[in-house]
């Protein structure tokens, strides 16, 4: 599986972003234009009002493409799984 062109993408959801989007993961089928990390949280705040919550503020929520560790603007393309959770926290 890897993302564009209708192919399937694993997104996993943890803490506060699970809780508000009520899912934990899910398989998408991203549309073609959705290249970045950005681009994929801007088309996932569209989806619904529970998406708009979970990524409203989108700034501080952290993501791993494949499981390392990236910035918003790191493309997506060819990823099988996109995992979004909000910074750590503690002392």
């Amino acid at each position: 599986m890897t993302a564009g062109h209708g192919t399937p993408l694993k997104i996993l959801y943890f803490a506060w972003v699970r809780e508000k989007t009520g899912r934990a993961s899910e398989d998408v089928v991203v549309p073609q234009g959705i290249e970045t990390v950005g681009d994929l949280v801007a088309w996932l705040k569209a989806r619904g009002p529970e998406f708009e919550a979970a990524f409203a503020r989108s700034d501080v929520i952290r993501a791993a493409v494949d499981q390392t560790h990236v910035k918003p603007t790191s493309l997506i393309t060819g990823a099988r799984e996109v995992a979004f959770f909000p910074p750590v926290t503690g002392g």
